[in-house]
């Protein structure tokens, strides 16, 4: 594990679990793991709760933001120091299908993608959807949050979405994951 910090008191990790661990435990070992690097031993100790909408949170420690991910024997986790929401997404299962283009992505997205061969588009349609996802979950509603509509451009690295600033950690894992980070106007 090497954390990635992504700006604004945030840092991220990731990396690639044994089948057999499970993907849930092992995303927890590795908030546990970015805690105890990039905050202190008593944060990295501190219970995980979640709140009525499933964002998580560690009881007793309003002043550190963390968020989960795990997909198909990849896990992420991210923290955040000094307040502000944090999100992240890890999209190891490449998304298919015209239907979830048309739903994710505008119309010049969707003429973007349509150039693309096939793996590159689906790969694209990965990472625009593993920003939406670290969006809502930065904002703390996940799908109820409507992610499908946060505007994403191929191939983009950074971007603001209302008070939340996202990059799409391009260079770090052969997967697609992203993180989204509170930053009010």
């Amino acid at each position: 594990m090497r954390p990635v910090c992504v700006g604004h008191g945030a840092y991220v990790a990731a990396g690639r679990v044994e089948r057999d661990a499970g993907e849930r435990p092992a995303a927890r070992t590795l908030l546990r793991r970015l805690l105890a690097e990039v905050v202190d031993s008593d944060a990295a100790a501190a219970p995980l709760a979640a709140d009525a909408r499933g964002k998580p949170f560690l009881a007793g420690r309003e002043d550190v933001a963390v968020s989960l991910s795990h997909s198909d024997g990849w896990v992420a986790a991210a923290v955040r120091t000094g307040g502000g929401a944090v999100g992240v997404d890890v999209q190891a299962s490449i998304p298919r299908g015209e239907r979830l283009v048309r739903r994710c992505c505008r119309p010049t997205t969707r003429r973007r993608l349509a150039r693309l061969s096939p793996r590159r588009r689906a790969l694209e349609l990965a990472w625009i959807w593993s920003v939406q996802e670290a969006c809502v979950k930065a904002q703390g509603t996940g799908i109820a949050g409507l992610p499908w509509t946060i505007p994403v451009q191929v191939e983009q690295r950074r971007g603001r979405w209302k008070d939340f600033s996202w990059v799409a950690l391009r260079d770090e894992l052969p997967v697609p994951w992203s993180c989204a980070v509170e930053v009010p106007a």
